[in-house]
């Protein structure tokens, strides 16, 4: 015992000389780990008789907190000390200015968002929101959408059974509002994420739209000529002095007569920006409006095509890269 004590005095004497945390932890192993000094010892202990082993255990027990104790407190008067050395040898010019908090900023998606929202509550449009898993009579059944339309392939749509799908349209909350108010007048606009099977410099797995539809009585394809002609020259008024657009025949489902709505671009290119038309009557049909006394128009607005023309950028993806330096651009 008295062999061992040595050894814990001498241990105890290192301890206070270093100046190395790593020293430290060295000696801390060699003292209190598995096969330290403390675990050896006791092993001895086992042949003892039970009082002598008592006595025994209680002195190293006492040995071992002393070591533990001032383990603790040189490990705190080191880390200090590291601290204070770090601070002196780091070059801190107390002359510059501070750095200013970076404050993020809206997504350009989203103040495209907001503004083509702000313009259709501004003329009477209410705002509705649908789920982005949708059930596939919404997305395509009670649109007119025909059971072999190209759009009800797996490699165009995100299935997850043979029910339910990821939206490819918001135009499926039109389909529960008119089912809801199957009493019109009717002007709502539904914007979200929709998912389809695209990717490139136009197209991206994700986007966003925003589908509208009025309903009512003597609705004509003037009317929806008129509100998409206002949205787009309000919307293009502020970076153009004077936007061209046209009207091009096309054809959905869910609309007839249907067209798109295109764009002249700098390089004197047309781009095709949102798609629209007269609500079919089937579709009418479908949610108990009776066509006869009723007509109605919808659009489909991309988003993501009207922010490329607004902020002047050539590749959708850039929206959805994460770069710091692009979106710091738009705050």
């Amino acid at each position: 015992m008295l062999k061992f004590l040595n050894v814990i005095e001498q241990t105890k004497i290192a301890i206070n000389k270093t100046t190395n945390l790593d020293v430290l932890e060295f000696l801390k192993v060699k003292c209190l780990g598995r096969n330290g000094h403390f675990t050896q010892k006791i092993k001895t202990l086992r042949n003892l008789p039970p009082e002598l082993r008592s006595k025994k255990y209680k002195i190293i027990n006492k040995a071992k907190k002393e070591i533990e104790e001032l383990i603790f407190q040189k490990r705190n008067v080191l880390q200090l000390m590291s601290i204070d050395k770090e601070i002196v040898d780091s070059v801190l010019d107390i002359s510059l200015p501070g750095r200013k908090p970076s404050i993020a900023g809206l997504h350009p998606i989203t103040h495209t968002m907001n503004r083509v929202i702000l313009f259709f509550k501004n003329i009477g449009f209410s705002v509705v929101y649908g789920p982005e898993i949708e059930n596939s009579y919404y997305n395509f059944d009670a649109l007119n959408i025909p059971d072999n339309h190209p759009a009800r392939n797996e490699q165009d749509t995100f299935w997850i059974d043979t029910t339910y799908l990821l939206r490819t349209q918001t135009s499926g909350m039109q389909i529960r509002v008119m089912q809801e108010i199957n009493d019109p007048p009717i002007m709502v606009i539904s914007p979200g994420r929709v998912y389809r099977k695209d990717y490139d410099k136009y197209h991206t797995p994700m986007f966003h739209q925003i589908e509208g539809l009025v309903v009512d009585k003597n609705i004509s394809f003037s009317n929806l000529k008129y509100i998409m002609s206002n949205f787009l020259y309000d919307f293009f008024t502020s970076i153009k002095n004077s936007i061209k657009i046209r009207f091009r025949p096309s054809y959905f489902p869910f609309t007839a007569p249907s067209a798109e709505i295109d764009i002249l671009l700098k390089n004197y290119d047309w781009l095709e920006i949102l798609g629209c038309g007269m609500v079919h009557p089937h579709v009418l049909n479908n949610v108990n409006i009776d066509p006869k006394i009723f007509s109605g128009f919808a659009f489909g607005i991309g988003i993501e095509r009207l922010a490329m023309l607004y902020y002047d950028i050539t590749d959708l993806r850039l929206f959805f890269e994460n770069d710091l330096r692009f979106l710091k651009q738009f705050k």
